[in-house]
């Protein structure tokens, strides 16, 4: 017994006539009457007495006409609910994002969420990508920014966007390095705060100044943002971050920024894991996600010199 084979009994009963039921229906009548025929053939009953005005009920179809319209209450019940769902997910998510990134993400998202899908309880968790990365696998966060391919089995990524990495340094500087771009040999001569291994942003550092035989002079080993950036304004070393992340400084003449030639560069990447369901909810954040960065990579500046879209 089928849904499509009950529509088109409760439509025969409705109407009283096969013809009339294949009107309404928008379909032939030998699709109908295969339709009743393979019900009748599965039942072991007749369905309809046939006369010369159309069709009349049998015992045995008033009974099924009974349950029919339960069941196709029940399934357009369902799908209007499941329909309701895909418009208006609902549900808890938990999001891990990097400092240097929560910095220009979290609050638009959250915003956005907020307004457009209330019944989503959105939770952000920040962390540096390794941390991510573990909280992903583990089953703590169900999607996360990451920094990088982490090549890891269970975790499925898609690039958001390249995001260039700059020099930061006290304003006034306490080196002459000009204005324009500084070369990779200022690691060697600057007093550097950088996050300790295993750090994302200090591995590739280190990978990077390794293949240019530079040795960089390292002051102090931090992992926490606002710490190292207040360390850098006083005057007490650089350090390296996405220009995005510390605009603010910037413009308010707190920190100076220069660019590296060549320069640097990272994968900013939204990850989930491949072992956990992807629901509506987990995919209309994660469409959320992918468009609010567009939207921030076009109205925050994302490097120096670039004006916010207006």
């Amino acid at each position: 017994m089928e849904i499509r084979q009950l529509q088109v009994f409760h439509a025969v009963a409705a109407a009283g006539s096969l013809s009339k039921a294949a009107l309404a229906l928008s379909v032939t009548q030998p699709m109908i009457t295969r339709h009743i025929k393979a019900l009748e053939d599965a039942l072991g009953v007749e369905l309809f007495y046939r006369n010369g005005r159309g069709v009349v009920l049998t015992e045995a179809g008033q009974l099924l006409k009974i349950h029919a319209e339960d069941i196709l209450d029940r399934v357009s019940h369902a799908r209007s609910e499941i329909g309701m769902l895909q418009a208006s997910p609902k549900g808890k998510l938990v999001l891990g994002v990097p400092p240097s990134v929560g910095t220009v993400l979290t609050v638009p998202l959250v915003k956005k969420i907020k307004n457009e899908f209330p019944n989503i309880a959105l939770q952000v968790i920040e962390g540096f990508s390794g941390h991510c990365l573990e909280w992903l696998t583990s089953g703590r966060i169900d999607a996360a920014v990451l920094y990088n391919s982490p090549n890891h089995p269970s975790v499925l990524t898609e690039p958001l966007v390249e995001d260039e990495l700059f020099l930061l340094g006290p304003e006034p500087p306490l080196h002459d390095l000009g204005d324009g771009p500084v070369g990779l040999d200022v690691f060697a001569t600057l007093p550097m705060i950088l996050p300790s291994r295993p750090h994302g942003l200090r591995r590739l550092i280190d990978t990077l100044l390794s293949e240019h035989g530079i040795y960089p002079r390292i002051e102090m080993e931090l992992e926490a943002m606002p710490s190292t950036l207040l360390l850098v304004e006083e005057g007490a070393g650089y350090t390296i971050l996405p220009y995005a992340s510390v605009h603010g400084l910037v413009e308010a003449g707190r920190i100076h920024v220069w660019p590296f030639e060549p320069r640097i560069t990272r994968t900013l990447l939204l990850a989930t894991s491949s072992q956990r369901p992807m629901n509506s909810m987990i995919r209309t954040v994660i469409r959320t996600v992918r468009t609010e960065v567009r939207d921030i990579i076009t109205t925050q500046p994302w490097r120096p010199g670039s004006k916010k879209a207006g």
